[in-house]
């Protein structure tokens, strides 16, 4: 089980990141992606794109714990909005992209 989540929870997750055309990359980071997380440890995922901003991340935060069988707490953030620069650093050092968006 690939950062505590098994095959099929990452696939249900992606299928719905799928959806949403403005989302190009989403990205895992903390401690699913660090190594350093416990059972009940929320997802945190970050989302990217040219159209992604805090309303689409919160429609998807909704999406990801409302409307699964996931039993998992989502922290989503939009990439654009970071203006922090040590989570930047964070997300960039030990992020994983769970997933990228194909060209069309």
């Amino acid at each position: 089980m690939k950062y505590g989540l098994s095959e099929h929870q990452i696939g249900e997750i992606i299928h719905i990141l799928s959806i949403y055309p403005e989302i190009e990359e989403a990205i895992l980071f903390g401690s699913r992606a660090t190594g350093t997380f416990k059972k009940a440890s929320d997802i945190d995922l970050v989302i990217n794109g040219k159209k992604v901003d805090g309303a689409l991340a919160a429609k998807l935060k909704e999406h990801l714990e409302d409307e699964t069988h996931l039993p998992f707490f989502f922290d989503v953030i939009a990439y654009p909005s970071i203006t922090a620069e040590s989570l930047k650093k964070q997300i960039h050092d030990y992020g994983i992209v769970l997933y990228h968006q194909a060209r069309k």
